[in-house]
């Protein structure tokens, strides 16, 4: 417990045992709970309720102001929330005050898209000297949320991969809460033209990618041992028998979105960043596994991770507080405030 902040310490205690995602999570929820008051919002339904936020004309309260008020004024930003939420029809109430309105995934207050735009479309934010040294990006550059990379298939055809954010130079890859970066079948990862010219893949990681669902061995005993037939028909000895069983995977590739837009950027001829927060290690752990198994030093060099936390410190005081209150995300050496004085 020495590394976690005193502030958080009641919070990962009562997440633990736990990944570092759902304690993140834990954490988001309780902040986002004392952010939503006054706001309109409603939380998803199950155990660990969801803040996810409705507009309310001009501001809406899953973003910073002054970045939704820029939005609105964007029709190619305002685009993202178009995007339905997957979960809205089972997992959500009715929006309110507007019950005909559809759930977007930039209304979810654990969404990274939606992080990621309250800080590259805050006015200024991209243009900034210290954003952009820090980012190793020319001044120019504008946001581009979505970007459609074109990468080369064996085939002759293109994967139009979506990229979180394109700018300039530089392509990001945004996460907050997500569990991990995806996995593949091993065939599909593989089709990509410049699998082999950009990757050892003796050394990417390897996953069994499930083909079908779990089962109970009562369930199906003929596809199990023969051994076991006494047991699973004694009821004494039932529970002990009775165990899951995972059925054989599928040969991938985890990690599969890194290799893709790794993949991306050398076809682009771009740098990539893995924008992450700094409490999560596993994500951080995760992209130095597929950076170290990519064969060119000159790509290898165009390849980096920032943490929103590292970011955050470039950033305009306001935009700071928000993100300090709403996520827990301050400069490194700061320390967040505690979540039961998070108010506006």
């Amino acid at each position: 417990m020495a590394c976690i902040p005193p502030v958080y310490a009641d919070v990962y205690m009562t997440a633990l045992p736990a990944s570092y995602a759902a304690q993140l999570r834990q954490e988001l929820a309780l902040r986002s709970r004392l952010h939503a008051l006054g706001r309109a919002h409603v939380e998803s339904y199950g155990a660990n309720p969801v803040i996810v936020y409705a507009p309310e004309e001009d501001r809406h309260g899953n973003f910073f102001d002054a970045a939704y008020q820029a939005i609105l004024a964007h029709p190619q930003w305002l685009r993202r929330f178009d995007k339905v939420h997957a979960q809205a029809a089972r997992a959500l109430p009715r929006p309110q005050p507007d019950p005909g309105r559809r759930w977007r995934e930039l209304d979810s207050s654990m969404s990274s898209d939606a992080l990621l735009m309250n800080i590259f479309c805050a006015p200024g934010v991209a243009r900034s000297s210290p954003v952009c040294h820090g980012l190793g990006i020319e001044a120019a550059a504008d946001p581009i949320f979505g970007w459609k990379a074109r990468v080369p298939l064996a085939n002759g055809r293109y994967d139009r991969t979506e990229v979180d954010l394109r700018l300039g130079s530089l392509l990001i890859e945004a996460k907050l809460t997500e569990t991990d970066f995806q996995s593949r079948a091993a065939a599909i990862v593989e089709s990509y033209r410049d699998f082999d010219a950009v990757f050892d893949r003796d050394r990417l990681p390897r996953v069994a990618i499930a083909t079908s669902r779990r089962q109970r061995a009562s369930e199906f005993p003929e596809n199990f041992s023969q051994e076991r037939e006494s047991e699973l028909g004694d009821p004494e000895l039932f529970s002990a028998a009775d165990a899951m069983v995972y059925p054989p995977g599928e040969a991938g590739y985890a990690s599969y979105q890194l290799i893709r837009n790794v993949l991306a950027a050398h076809a682009a001829d771009a740098c990539f960043c893995v924008l992450a927060d700094a409490r999560r290690p596993d994500l951080r752990e995760a992209w130095f596994q597929v950076m170290a198994a990519v064969k060119s030093a000159s790509l290898r060099v165009r390849l980096k991770i920032l943490t929103w936390q590292e970011l955050a410190a470039w950033l305009p005081a306001g935009l700071q507080t928000f993100l300090d209150v709403k996520y827990g995300i301050v400069a490194p050496g700061a320390t967040p405030s505690p979540i039961d004085a998070s108010d506006d």
